[in-house]
């Protein structure tokens, strides 16, 4: 059996080097074709000494890096129509990450996702596309393919619920009324991951665990009332079903994402992985509630989904841009939730019917975002 031929996008950030640690770990399973980045030329460089033989990619290159053949606008586009793969991996971050995931489709690859906003901007037409192109989309956020996994091993027929778990981020044990006055700094400290700024300030806000909730209405679709969340600090069951007969079934390891990306780029076989393995000795796990008044973000996802695709691009974007101002402190930590329902309050289509209507709809929102941010207050 011939390695499967692997193109990361996103290389150089948390997921994509995980990535490629994973298809070090296993040359017999994976030969890495192609690496993208968006601006860290020399990592990328450093990365593709890793896979000698990988053609390399960079979106936004400067003069000197002339020795990177594909670089510039459109050049990932380019790349994964021309280098032959099997899988692509798309751990890029943001919104930006939907154009990639739908090259890679039609350029005919299985895609493993890990850029989440793919599903929450437009996972009706991917999915959709993917079928039409016969390639599969395979998650890998810990949670949804934790979900993936246990789905494919007990059928869908007789899924009642999803149950995400949640670390509850840096803030999960804070005292409510010292919320208004957390920093950047102390928002991007995650307690058992180590992940990219962003990402680890949603995690805090409890906003990623809202796109996940999104994510897992589009991914297995179901209706977001048969999606749960619990705050589980120890981050060792990343997720269960609850069958119709009451019966629980988990999916538990270590807190490691290459065994969610090896699973991945594997599937639909399963293969020894060096990564996740977990000792139950003196394991301690426990489960509660999120509170709604600590995670307003949480609810403001489930609101979005109900109300249809264009509510979810706006949750998400607003989201983005909150974020955004918040790391630039022109917002407070409490106030990431205030600009999103805003957003929300604005009338969004219930469809969005080609990706181009979603990058409006997604433009609109981030505007509206940053004209809500004027009646803020400066910290």
């Amino acid at each position: 059996m011939q390695p499967k031929r692997v193109i990361i996008l996103g290389a150089t950030g948390s997921i994509g080097r995980s990535a490629l640690d994973v298809a070090l770990s296993r040359p017999d399973l994976f030969r890495v074709v192609g690496l993208s980045a968006r601006s860290r030329a020399e990592e990328l460089r450093e990365a593709g000494r890793r896979v000698h033989g990988a053609t390399l990619c960079l979106t936004e290159a400067g003069d000197s890096d002339t020795d990177i053949p594909y670089r510039g606008p459109g050049s990932v586009g380019r790349m994964l129509k021309e280098i032959p793969g099997d899988i692509a991996l798309n751990g890029i971050s943001g919104a930006q990450g939907l154009e990639p995931s739908l090259q890679a489709i039609e350029a005919g690859m299985d895609l493993a996702l890990a850029n989440k906003e793919t599903m929450v901007l437009a996972g009706r037409i991917v999915l959709d596309r993917a079928a039409s192109r016969g390639v599969r989309v395979i998650p890998v956020d810990s949670e949804h393919s934790a979900v993936f996994q246990l789905v494919e091993r007990f059928g869908s027929g007789d899924l009642d619920e999803v149950i995400l778990t949640a670390s509850g981020g840096a803030f999960r044990d804070r005292p409510l009324e010292e919320l208004r006055n957390a920093t950047p700094e102390e928002a991007s400290t995650h307690p058992n991951w180590k992940m990219g700024r962003k990402i680890t300030i949603d995690s805090a806000s409890m906003a990623n665990k809202g796109l996940e909730v999104i994510e897992a209405v589009r991914f297995f679709g179901i209706p977001p009332n048969r999606v749960k969340v619990f705050i589980h600090p120890q981050s060792r069951v990343h997720a269960l079903i609850r069958m119709k007969d009451g019966s629980l079934y988990a999916q538990i390891s270590g807190t490691d994402m290459r065994l969610a990306i090896q699973s991945a780029l594997v599937w639909p076989r399963t293969e020894s992985c060096a990564f996740g393995r977990l000792d139950l000795a003196d394991l301690t796990l426990t489960f509660r509630e999120p509170d709604p008044a600590r995670f307003p973000l949480l609810g403001l996802a489930y609101r979005a989904v109900e109300a249809g695709e264009g509510y979810t691009i706006a949750y998400n974007a607003a989201n983005e841009a909150a974020v955004d101002l918040f790391i630039r402190r022109r917002v407070r930590f409490t106030e990431l939730s205030v600009l999103t329902e805003a957003v929300l309050e604005r009338p969004w289509p219930s469809r969005v019917e080609s990706p181009d209507e979603v990058l409006s709809v997604d433009a609109e929102a981030r505007r509206a975002a940053l004209e809500a941010a004027k009646g803020i207050a400066q910290p």
